[in-house]
């Protein structure tokens, strides 16, 4: 009788150590130090198949204890799939509650303001991160998937970084952009200046991208959008050499030689009044801000003075002098 009973208290113990080593395990770091370590749970992976596909990718964890651990806290069939990172300090039962909650591993991807929409789509098709399921899709194809009013992508997409998890499709990049710019130009044109000469938000859209191409000076961006506005408004061609340069496209060597300007294209500015049928890059918050609250002013014209910003003039006297001041001397 003591032999049994004596056997009784070793095993009630052991049980209570190995329980309190289980415990202890449950909130130690399974790595206190180096790099994150990526990893990916496949789809319908129960917490069995979970632990060995994290161990596999070298995670320094018993894929049994991982499997007890989420079964002892309920949580074995709710473990999400995806790509993940385990982070140094990370413990195993945090570990449970990230896959519980699909905190992901994020990737990041920066649209530039300024860029074509050419150059957004070689951008999102070089990115490691993202699965690339519309390298095949026409421009025109890629809008219809997006169910987008306009054909013609440009300026339909806003600049900004837009995280996403790792494998996410690149239609969710494009559909951020897209909705984000939408709720931009909204926004912008219900807030508008009276008088605009614009008569739709997508011309808006349009100037808003040419004051993006025209100036890097954010402080000068209202100003310039004046000058155009008032061409405009009086009828004036807008003369301005990103149009012609987006209408040259591929054969634009970095030179704007007498020529271009001389040539008939949708987008020369220099031989056609009004807008050009379309946005020519992708504007971000200010220059979409200042096509829709220009400055007031009576400027008509603008020249460069060499250290990044520009002179206006309300008469072509005054800009002429300009244009020997500032640039005939350099």
């Amino acid at each position: 009788m003591a032999l049994i009973t004596r056997t009784i208290a070793l095993a009630v113990l052991a049980a209570g150590a190995a329980g309190a080593g289980f415990a202890w395990w449950a909130q130690a770091p399974i790595t206190a130090e180096g790099d994150a370590i990526p990893f990916t749970i496949s789809k319908g992976s129960g917490a069995h198949a979970a632990g060995q596909q994290i161990a596999g990718a070298g995670v320094p964890m018993q894929p049994l204890l991982f499997n007890l651990l989420a079964r002892a806290t309920g949580k074995s069939a709710r473990l999400k799939a995806g790509s993940y990172e385990l982070k140094p300090g990370t413990t195993p039962l945090r570990l449970i509650h990230q896959l519980v909650r699909g905190e992901y591993a994020q990737e990041s991807l920066t649209i530039i303001e300024g860029w074509t929409f050419r150059q957004m789509r070689q951008a999102i098709a070089a990115h490691r991160g993202l699965k690339h399921d519309t390298v095949g899709l026409s421009d025109t194809e890629l809008m219809k998937k997006l169910g987008a009013a306009y054909p013609h992508p440009e300026g339909l997409f806003f600049p900004d970084t837009y995280l996403f998890a790792k494998g996410s499709s690149e239609l969710q990049i494009y559909k951020q952009a897209h909705t984000a710019m939408m709720q931009h130009l909204t926004a912008a044109w219900d807030k508008r200046a009276p008088n605009l000469p614009y008569t739709t938000p997508y011309e808006a859209l349009t100037m808003a991208s040419i004051v993006e191409k025209e100036t890097g000076q954010k402080a000068e961006r209202a100003m310039i959008a004046s000058v155009f506005v008032n061409r405009l408004k009086l009828g004036m061609m807008l003369q301005t050499d990103p149009t012609v340069i987006y209408g040259i496209g591929d054969k634009f060597d970095g030179n704007i030689r007498k020529k271009d300007l001389e040539t008939d294209t949708p987008y020369n500015t220099y031989v056609r009044t009004g807008l050009p049928p379309t946005p020519i890059a992708l504007p971000g918050q200010q220059s979409l801000a200042a096509a829709l609250a220009p400055a007031q002013s009576n400027a008509l014209y603008f020249v460069a003075r060499g250290n990044g910003t520009s002179q206006f003039s309300d008469n072509l006297v005054d800009h002429n002098k300009a244009v020997n001041q500032y640039q005939r001397q350099q």
